[in-house]
């Protein structure tokens, strides 16, 4: 029995390694679709010139314009939407805590504590953690509710 726990702690992988794998696997996605993306953006420039030279260099022309009106406009938005954001979520929060009446961050955070429900460790039965999808599917299909 010990013997074969020794062998499955010698054959997981470690976390430095998972890290490593999940990066490598990271990196290998955004490059496929990174040139995929590429490639089609340019197959349909290519396709837009043959059918109809002029009818491009026109488009091309007026698109100039047109996204440099659109650029003005969406850093506008961006601008008046986090200035809104920024401001509405800080009025909240400062809101929050002139009600509560604390006078620094540790009152604070008792008050909180006591106004809002406590969470038990106790409370979780079962696994909460999966090494993929494949794991989690299987928990589910296997796993019984208690009754």
């Amino acid at each position: 029995m010990e013997a074969v726990r020794e062998i499955e702690t010698k054959t997981r992988p470690s976390d430095e390694e998972k890290r490593k794998y999940r990066m490598r696997a990271a990196a290998f996605l955004a490059t496929v679709s990174g040139m995929a993306a590429f490639a089609g953006f340019g197959r349909t420039l290519t396709n837009a010139r043959k059918q109809d030279q002029k009818l491009y260099e026109q488009a091309t022309v007026e698109t100039v314009n047109l996204i440099e009106a659109g650029t003005k406009l969406a850093t506008k938005a961006l601008a008046w939407g986090t200035f809104y954001a920024v401001l509405g979520t800080g009025t909240f929060f400062y809101g929050v805590w002139k009600l509560s009446g604390a006078k620094n961050m540790d009152e604070f955070r008792h008050k909180m504590g006591g106004i809002l429900p406590k969470i038990s460790k106790d409370s979780q039965s079962g696994r909460t953690e999966f090494d993929g999808l494949n794991d989690l599917m299987e928990y589910v299909s296997s796993h019984k509710k208690p009754e």
